[in-house]
């Protein structure tokens, strides 16, 4: 079994901060199915502006909101207006992972959805 990126959020901007909860990150519930995220699947971000790096669970936002809060501990690695990259990964079968394209989200600085793409085939090194 081969752990592979499954998609990929690019450039959601965070609208909130909320230390008091317990841990995640709310996402608003579009950019969710566009990514094929589920409520309370692991979710790893990575900060643009200041690289930190870490894994929480995702949890649904209202539609259309374009909300993207960090709670709890991962509150204090983002300030509100940083650009962030969302990853989901998926376990797949060592025969399925050289036919895995992960679906790839761009944002504009709202956190409406720009544009949705799979992946180009891997380039051969």
């Amino acid at each position: 079994m081969r752990t592979m990126l499954k998609s990929k959020i690019h450039s959601a901007r965070v609208t909130g901060l909320c230390l008091d909860y317990e841990g995640s990150i709310t996402l608003d519930s579009r950019l969710m199915a566009e990514a094929d995220i589920l409520p309370y699947e692991q979710v790893q971000v990575l900060n643009m502006h200041n690289s930190a790096r870490f894994t929480t669970y995702a949890i649904t936002g209202p539609e259309g909101s374009g909300q993207v809060c960090l709670n709890g501990a991962a509150a204090r690695l983002a300030n509100k207006g940083d650009a962030l990259i969302i990853l989901s990964y998926s376990l797949v079968a060592e025969s399925e992972a050289a036919d895995i394209m992960p679906r790839l989200i761009h944002t504009d600085r709202k956190n409406n959805v720009k544009s949705i793409k799979q992946a180009a085939e891997a380039v051969p090194f």
